[in-house]
């Protein structure tokens, strides 16, 4: 019966988006993060007459055709880049991104990633880097001995050396965007890589048009919405609920007919 192949591909459906309803909910403070959404598409239809055809040799018009679906399937999971709150740490490394843009980040292997994820550190050799110890691009070294690291909103890194107190500027954070920010691919670790759908990166300066500005001894949040996220989950109980209901009704009318036979 068709109609047990159709609730199925409903079924699957409803499951694929609460599991990505609670990556969502997982990641609600996962500094950063961007929440996906699944989204759906009808599968083809079986037409057993179809719309527009002629009815008699008069000229008459069917106004309603038979059109048999054969149920939903997933299309994809875009992530939604908007902004997240920005909440202050007080850690002199942890920078935010107010408005359009990403940390370039090199990994081990040599290729470029990006993030929104500003909680950097300084390593064994003065380095900025990740909670992962990978690169922030352009490198900038932190000179020993040196205090007050500060970062303005152009992304200009400056330090006091040792033996002074007029602070010298050591480096500049750069942003990247992308024309689909939507099309970048997700390998964990709060990175994305680059692909054919995002388009290639533009570099830019913070503060100046196109990118956003950075906030020093803050950190960008998760833009994980805990009430909706909820409602979304009770949405998609409930449709996987009526769609099992379907797939009951078709069994017992698939045992009366059974039942009729004997």
């Amino acid at each position: 019966m068709r109609a047990l192949h159709t609730a199925a591909t409903g079924m699957m459906a409803q499951e694929l988006n609460v599991q990505v309803i609670s990556n969502n909910i997982a990641n609600m403070r996962t500094t950063g993060y961007k929440r996906q959404r699944a989204e759906f598409q009808d599968l083809l239809y079986e037409h057993v007459k179809r719309v527009g055809t002629q009815t008699s040799e008069q000229g008459n018009i069917l106004p309603a055709g038979i059109e048999l679906g054969s149920g939903v399937k997933t299309v994809g999971t875009p992530r939604l880049m908007t902004q997240g709150p920005i909440t202050t740490t007080g850690k002199e490394t942890d920078v935010a991104i107010r408005g359009e843009g990403l940390f370039p980040i090199t990994l081990p292997d040599g290729r470029t990633a990006y993030t929104r994820d500003g909680s950097f550190a300084i390593d064994a050799t003065g380095r900025l880097v990740t909670a992962q110890g990978n690169l922030v691009q352009p490198t900038i070294t932190v000179p020993a001995n040196s205090t007050g690291l500060s970062v303005n909103v152009q992304g200009q890194v400056f330090v006091t050396p040792a033996g002074t107190t007029t602070p010298t500027q050591i480096g500049q954070i750069q942003l990247a965007v992308f024309i689909n920010k939507s099309g970048l691919q997700g390998i964990g670790d709060n990175l994305f890589l680059e692909t054919p759908s995002s388009g290639t990166p533009q570099l830019g300066t913070p503060s100046t048009l196109g990118y956003g500005s950075l906030l020093q001894n803050s950190l960008e949040q998760a833009n994980v919405e805990a009430v909706s996220e909820i409602s979304d989950l009770i949405a998609a109980q409930r449709a996987y609920e009526m769609n099992a209901k379907v797939v009951s009704a078709a069994d017992q009318m698939l045992q009366s007919t059974t039942g009729m036979m004997r």
